[in-house]
Formats: C-alpha cells, structure tokens, sequence
C-alpha cells in the first residue's frame, strides 16, 4: 500500500470518530482487515487488571495495524536516549540471519531502520515519519492482545567485604573452574558447596536481600564506608527457574494479592524459620562481578528507566521497537486507564516466559522497587518495523 492510499484511509478513520473518543485506546487509530482483530480505535472495556475480556482473538503471532501519527507518543530526551542505545544494542548483537518470530520475519536492518526514523522525528514532520512504520500487534497472554506487565528494577543492597555476624552470606562470582553440572541454590546457600573457592564478592545482611538483587539481574552494593558498586550478571547456575510466589500460594503461605518480593521478603523477617523452604524452592541460582558502569541488560547496553524492557527473544527480537499501552495504576491498584509509551527490548529474565509477558526496568533503589512492586497489570504490545514498500524493496514481512 503505498503512502498516499495509507494517509487517506487513517484521515478517514479520523474523520469517522471524532465525534467519539473512547477513553482507553483513543491514542491509535487503525486499517481494517476483514481477517484480523478490530482496529485500534475500537472501544473495550478492561477489568481492574488492565485486561481486556472481550478483545477478538488473533490468528497469528502478529497483526499488523497502522498508526495515528497525531497521538503517537512525544519523541523526548528519555525515549532518544533508549534509542541511541538501541543502535548500540544492534552493532553488539548482529544476526547473520533474519529471525522468524511466528508469522514475521525480522531482520537487524529493519530494527536500526526503525531507530532510524525516529531518530530523526520532530514536531514538525512526525506525521511523515510515522507513515514509513507498522505497528504489529502482538496476541499476547490470552490470544487477545493482553501482555502482562511486571517491573523490575536496582536494588542498592547493603553490604561488607568481610564476613561477619550482621553480614554473613557471601555474593558470589561464577565458579569458572566447576566441574560438571553446576550446584543449585539448596547446595550454593544450605551446604555452602562454594565455600573456599574465593568466589565470595561481598557480604550482605540476609539471603533474600541477595535473591532479590538476583531476581532484578544486577544490583547496587553499598560498603559501610558509602562506596558504591555496580554487581552485574554474569551468569547462572543453568537450572530452571521456579517462582517462589507460586511455591507460597500452592503451600497457604500468601494470597494472589500478597506475592510481591517486598512482601515476601516482610514474611520471611518475620517467619525467618521459612527461608530456606521457600527459596529453596527455586533451584535458580545467579552469580555476579563487579562493573564499572551503570545497569545493563543482557543487550550489554545501558537501561532507560520506564523504557526499556525484558521480554522472551523467542517471539520478541532482542533490539526490538515497541509501542505499548502501559496500564495507569490508582492507589487502589486499580488500572485506571493506559498510556502509550515507546519501550525497547534490552534484556531478558528467568520468569520472563511467552509472548505475554514483558518486564518494564524502573529505575535504581527506592522509587525503582517502588513502581516496580506496583506493576503487575495487563496492557498491550505493538512491534514497530518500516512499512514495507513495493519502490524501496523492503524484505517481505509476512512469512509464510
């Protein structure tokens, strides 16, 4: 569809609604498929979770829909940022081959043209801009476009370089020279198999301050003298991950509206008798060292906070360009309502499993745990790649 046919159709799409603005999806507009999900202007309601019961299901993986240009998300310093990062994210992570994620195939050439474009965006041609790119929506969770949205973030956790009784439990280096299949966090933390082997990076006060750092995938340690020091991933154990969470539901221990890290880290000071039982049974065990930079995701890039995101690489390209409807959350912890935000796919996550589940990075210490530990709601995902065009002769990006 070349661009005029394209610009016409969303000013018609325009025209069509503006005597009603729905209040949740009134960001996108749409072009409709007999054979796909009703375009983005359509009104759903959602549950208090964000999710919506009655969207229509999708066919495939991805749906491809066009964009408003006149409600797309501001280009700000935050998002250029994520961007010029992205680019350095794809330099890093070359494929020799384009990746095929369910009906699309995606290229590192599509990804850093997509950059590209809106890079060079502004107030003045963002309407233009947006004509070169397609947004594909994602089926999600349930088939009907709901992706669950968790957060993560840096802890800055309190710590010791020597062992002592208020910092007895070590943070330790991958054990290069292991040999066979690695231990697992009963063998690391109950029988102390790692003892000895001047693995131990640091001390910190309790093991589920260290589980946390591990669940975020680095984290901020702070010696008693005040300095501080980045401690990034370098590796696992290997074996699979289990939810501590689920394991505390199956046993009574909590409810589904109390599984949260921060609570459970209040249940087990004050059930302390617990703690090997419950983190015991999640054999997962991550192993640090030490970094002279900020947190980085496993794209090896810096993260911008409330834009760049974990997500399975399996149905979501490593690099990848995102618009999302991220659910708006009320002291009740209620969703309210969504707004549309550009995120980019910089790191993966254990429990980040499927194409319905994207972990959103919030930031370092408090207010990161804060907004983190509220997130745990529905929205939805679009992938963004240059609209293909019969002149430029763009890589077809329907497979077969």
């Amino acid at each position: 569809m070349n661009k005029i046919i394209l610009f016409l159709l969303t000013l018609a799409g325009v025209i069509a609604n503006s005597c009603y603005q729905p209040p949740l999806e009134k960001n996108l507009s749409s072009q409709s498929e007999s054979d796909s999900p009703p375009p983005f202007m359509v009104k759903h309601d959602f549950s208090p979770n964000g999710r919506k019961q009655s969207a229509p299901l999708h066919k495939q993986l991805y749906t491809t829909q066009a964009i408003s240009a006149d409600h797309f998300p501001e280009i700000t310093e935050s998002v250029r940022t994520a961007l010029n990062q992205q680019q350095r994210l794809l330099k890093y992570k070359k494929r020799k081959h384009p990746q095929k994620v369910g009906n699309l195939i995606v290229s590192n050439e599509q990804l850093q043209k997509t950059a590209d474009i809106l890079l060079k965006a502004n107030d003045g041609d963002l309407a233009e801009i947006i004509h070169q790119l397609n947004a594909h929506k994602i089926k999600g969770e349930d088939g009907r476009g709901n992706v669950h949205f968790t957060g993560y973030y840096t802890p800055v956790l309190p710590v010791s370089s020597i062992q002592s009784k208020e910092y007895p439990y070590p943070i330790y280096a991958f054990p290069q020279d292991w040999q066979g299949s690695l231990p697992s966090r009963q063998e690391i933390d109950g029988e102390m198999v790692l003892k000895g082997r001047n693995l131990e990076l640091a001390y910190a006060k309790s093991l589920i301050d260290i589980y946390i750092m591990q669940v975020q995938g680095s984290g901020i340690v702070e010696y008693e003298n005040g300095k501080q020091e980045l401690f990034a991933f370098t590796g696992s154990n290997r074996k699979s991950y289990a939810s501590i969470g689920t394991y505390m539901l199956k046993k009574g221990l909590t409810t589904p509206q109390h599984v949260s890290l921060q609570f459970i880290k209040k249940y087990l000071q004050e059930n302390p008798e617990k703690e090997h039982e419950i983190l015991f049974s999640n054999p997962s065990y991550v192993f640090f060292k030490p970094v002279n930079s900020m947190p980085k995701g496993a794209g090896l890039v810096p993260l911008t906070e409330m834009h760049s995101i974990a997500v399975d690489t399996r149905y979501i390209p490593m690099g990848s360009i995102l618009l999302a409807s991220v659910p708006v959350i009320d002291n009740k912890n209620k969703v309210i309502n969504h707004e549309y935000r550009l995120v980019v796919a910089q790191d993966i996550g254990g429990a980040i499993k499927g194409p319905g589940h994207v972990d959103l990075y919030t930031g370092v210490g408090y207010e990161g745990r804060r907004q983190a530990g509220r997130l745990h709601h529905y929205g939805n995902l679009w992938l963004l790649l240059p609209a293909e065009t019969e002149e430029d002769g763009t890589l077809a990006l329907n497979a077969p």
